[in-house]
């Protein structure tokens, strides 16, 4: 009765929720979004989604109803998916079905343009309907079962969504070296960081701000049947195992390696598809062959990496920011009008207050 008192007057929780950038892809699903392979990425900082839900009391046999706004505008052709989405995973969820649920969502960077949208924004909805949850069964506080099931329910709407939950680094995907991963959702790493990693800076350079030639889906699918889909997925379990013992040593050579070769196995991928797709522009190749100049003039510790689009992370250690401003300074010639994300490794989401 008193979770029915409080639809009626109206639940509102708020969660704002980061992007996250892969190192070891995942590229390739089967089943309902199980991954291929493990993967591993980097939760950031900046780049962010902000969605609020207020939920409703519905009449009878009116719900689940789903009212969406994006950055204020009215979006009823995302609604519908969203609507979609949480009927999905109601059967996951305790509260009742005959809510209407008013959602306002934004992000700070941006849309579909290789800064896994997807991520935050699935992440920071699947943590507020988790949220929700417990309001309903009045429990307090982030629990480590909570963040599970908010990874989970992550990963039914966008994969890579499951890893923004978690703060730092974080594997989906079960892999050999990893206690207690999963496919069906995220663990954080299970061991400290070297320093040398602990503070990662990732200027995320943007080539070309608009949508992306081929959604995330198609690209997945198009691993069914790939000649070289076998390969690729053991490349990249043998390339998580070794990125996990040069991130507990500090070997940013090994680091380098593994990151820029899984960024350019994954465009090789979508080029060797049917049909094949060439997602990087003449300028994101300009900025890694400066990168790897720089790097070869100057013994920095800088690579690159690349999600399914033309944009390109620079990814550095906190403590040699200015030995590569110059060449961050450099890159933004390659830019959309000089666009430069200045990010770094964050701590995880947030839960906010608000009306």
């Amino acid at each position: 009765m008193e979770a029915e008192d409080a639809l009626n007057s109206g639940i509102i929780t708020c969660w704002q929720s980061p992007s996250n950038i892969a190192l070891v892809k995942y590229w390739g699903k089967k089943g309902n979004q199980i991954p291929a392979n493990a993967s591993l990425s980097i939760t950031l900082s900046v780049a962010y989604t902000l969605t609020r839900i207020k939920a409703s009391k519905a009449p009878s046999g009116k719900g689940p109803a789903v009212i969406f706004r994006f950055e204020g505008v009215l979006n009823e052709t995302f609604g519908v998916r969203i609507e979609s989405f949480i009927k999905s995973v109601l059967p996951h969820f305790t509260f009742p079905k005959d809510i209407i649920f008013d959602i306002e969502s934004g992000n700070n960077f941006p849309h579909s343009a290789g800064i896994a949208s997807s991520a935050s924004a699935m992440s920071a909805l699947a943590l507020c309907l988790c949220s929700l949850e417990n309001k309903l069964a009045g429990i307090d506080g982030i629990s480590e079962s909570f963040l599970q099931k908010a990874s989970f329910i992550s990963r039914i709407g966008s994969g890579s969504a499951c890893r923004s939950v978690f703060g730092g680094i974080s594997v989906w995907g079960k892999h050999p070296a990893i206690d207690g991963s999963d496919d069906e959702f995220a663990v954080p790493l299970p061991f400290e960081l070297h320093p040398l990693f602990a503070g990662i800076r990732d200027t995320i350079l943007i080539v070309d701000p608009g949508q992306k030639r081929v959604s995330s889906s198609v690209g997945h699918n198009l691993m069914k049947g790939h000649a070289y889909a076998a390969a690729r997925f053991s490349q990249a379990t043998t390339n998580l195992t070794a990125m996990l013992l040069a991130l507990k040593q500090g070997d940013w050579e090994t680091f380098s390696l593994i990151t820029e070769n899984e960024a350019l196995s994954l465009h090789a991928m979508m080029m060797t598809s049917r049909p094949g797709y060439l997602l990087m522009h003449s300028n994101s190749l300009k900025i890694i062959d400066k990168v790897a100049e720089f790097r070869k003039q100057t013994g920095s510790a800088v690579c690159y990496t690349l999600d399914a689009g033309p944009n390109v992370h620079i990814l550095y250690p906190e403590s040699d920011s200015d030995k590569i401003k110059p060449l961050i300074e450099e890159l933004k010639e390659y830019c959309h009008q000089g666009t430069a994300i200045e990010d770094k490794m964050g701590s995880g989401p947030e839960k906010l207050n608000c009306r």
